[in-house]
C-alpha cells in the first residue's frame, strides 16, 4: 500500500512533462523576397553588438533597408538607413549621429553563415546598424570585426542574394529590400 507521500510522488511523475529539456532561444528573422533568413544570437561572445541588433529590430528600424553590397565569395552587407531612399550612391555610408557600438572581438572565426558589425574604415569602434553575412569562410577578418551571431535557416536565400547582379560598387542593379526584421523566440 502506497503511502501518501508515495501517492504524491506518483502523481508528480504521472504529470505531463513534455516541456521538460526544452529550450528557447532569441533569433532575428529577415524576411526578403528571395525568403526568410534566420540568424541565432551569440549573447555570450557579443551582448553589446547583440542588444543593438534587438533594439533597432525591434523599432523597425531594418523595414526597408537593403543588402545594399553583395560580394560572392565573400559576404552580403546591410543594414544602412540611407539605402532607403532611391539615392543609391549613399548606400553603406551611414547617417551622421547614429549611435556606436564598440568592437566586442571574439575567437569565434568568420566561416559561412556568420553574421558580424560593419564598421567605418579602420576605426574598430564605429559600428552602428550595418550588419554583413559571411557566403565563405573567411578567417582574415577574424579579430577585426564583432562576430554576433550565425544563420541557422536560410543560406540559401544568402545565396540568392550574393549572386544577383551587381554594379561595379557592388551595389544590387535591383534593390534587395529587408521588408520586414524581428525578433523572435524559438523553442526546441
Amino acid at each position: 500500500m502506497l503511502s501518501t507521500i508515495g501517492l504524491a510522488f506518483l502523481a508528480l511523475a504521472m504529470l505531463d512533462t513534455s516541456d521538460q529539456g526544452r529550450t528557447s532561444k532569441e533569433v532575428a528573422v529577415i524576411e526578403t523576397d528571395f525568403g526568410k533568413i534566420i540568424f541565432e544570437f551569440f549573447s555570450d561572445v557579443a551582448p553589446k553588438h547583440v542588444a543593438n541588433f534587438k533594439k533597432l529590430a525591434s523599432s523597425g528600424f531594418f523595414n526597408g533597408t537593403t543588402f545594399h553590397r553583395v560580394i560572392p565569395k565573400f559576404m552580403i552587407q546591410g543594414g544602412d538607413p540611407n539605402s532607403k531612399d532611391e539615392d543609391r550612391s549613399n548606400d553603406g555610408m551611414g547617417q551622421a549621429g547614429q549611435p556606436t557600438v564598440p568592437a566586442e572581438f571574439s575567437k569565434t572565426s568568420h566561416k559561412r553563415g556568420i553574421v558580424s558589425a560593419a564598421r567605418r574604415g579602420d576605426d574598430i569602434n564605429s559600428a552602428t546598424s550595418q550588419f554583413f553575412i559571411c557566403v565563405a569562410d573567411v578567417p582574415h577578418l577574424d579579430g577585426q570585426y564583432s562576430v554576433f551571431g550565425r544563420v541557422i535557416e536560410g543560406m540559401d536565400v544568402v545565396d540568392k542574394i550574393v549572386n544577383v547582379p551587381r554594379d561595379q560598387r557592388d551595389n544590387p542593379l535591383k534593390k534587395v529590400v529587408m521588408k520586414k526584421v524581428y525578433n523572435k523566440k524559438l523553442t526546441k
